[in-house]
């Protein structure tokens, strides 16, 4: 999917609500357990429920591959189940020497074909290179994240900044606004006016909203630029919730109110 066509669909919904499918088998219904496929049929019903309210879809990888080859073949199935207006994203945080991150990029955006991948930038541009070669394909790069472990390596003093002020930096010299994203954790939303500066025009993936505790309304005032640029992912809030429909809804709702 073209960046245009990303920002041409949110500025149609009024909504830039991205849902995590993080299925884990342990808390779907009981009543899927004994059908063959649970994990894709819970996925269809909360696609169902919630395509309307939403742009984006990200399946976060290890749900499904700690399945084995039926977490695999449930995850493609959902892949193509999404609609296609619908971005996808493959949340795998891959990233290895170039010709491993070859296979992964094949793997995502090829074998399953997805809009994009999250990656982890440490190893450096050879590591991410093969990503960015693909057209039509963003590589979502992790910036600041949102974990205590961010405090570890993310948020130290590296020289004149901070390291993922570097990260950042460095990173969108690789690609364009039109190949690139980066993750930022909304719950470090005092760091989204910092961010910017560095970073004006590329589309963030913001994780965190919901039961991390980040505030939609302090990302969206923080965080959106003029063509929007914001993916703010929604997982457990939503699709555990006991009515996904309403509470994708309930976001939809605040969003479009953000971007009257």
């Amino acid at each position: 999917m073209k960046r245009k066509q990303l920002i041409d669909h949110i500025k149609e919904k009024k909504s830039y609500l991205c849902v995590g499918l993080d299925t884990d088998i342990t808390k779907i219904p009981r009543q899927l357990e004994p059908n063959a496929d649970a994990i894709f049929e819970f996925n269809k019903q909360i696609i169902d429920a919630t395509k309307n309210h939403c742009v984006s879809y990200k399946i976060n990888t290890a749900f499904y591959e700690a399945q084995g080859l039926k977490g695999w073949e449930a995850m493609e199935k959902t892949l193509h189940y999404i609609p296609e207006t619908h971005f996808t994203i493959a949340d795998a945080k891959r990233g290895d020497i170039g010709n491993t991150s070859a296979q992964y990029a094949k793997t995502f955006f090829e074998t399953l074909p997805f809009d994009a991948v999250t990656v982890a930038p440490y190893m450096g541009e050879d590591s991410i290179r093969p990503f960015l070669e693909y057209d039509n394909k963003f590589t979502i790069v992790l910036g600041l994240t949102s974990n205590k472990g961010a405090n570890d390596f993310e948020l130290q003093q590296s020289g004149d900044k901070l390291l993922y002020e570097k990260v950042l930096e460095k990173v969108s010299t690789w690609g364009t606004i039109d190949n690139l994203m980066f993750v930022v954790g909304a719950t470090q939303a005092e760091e989204f006016v910092n961010i910017r500066k560095i970073i004006p025009q590329h589309f963030l993936l913001v994780p965190g909203v919901g039961a991390q505790g980040g505030s939609l309304k302090d990302i969206s005032a923080y965080a959106m630029n003029d063509d929007i640029g914001l993916l703010v992912n929604v997982s457990r809030a939503i699709i555990f919730a006991d009515d996904a429909k309403k509470a994708a809804d309930e976001y939809h709702q605040e969003m479009a109110g953000y971007l009257k």
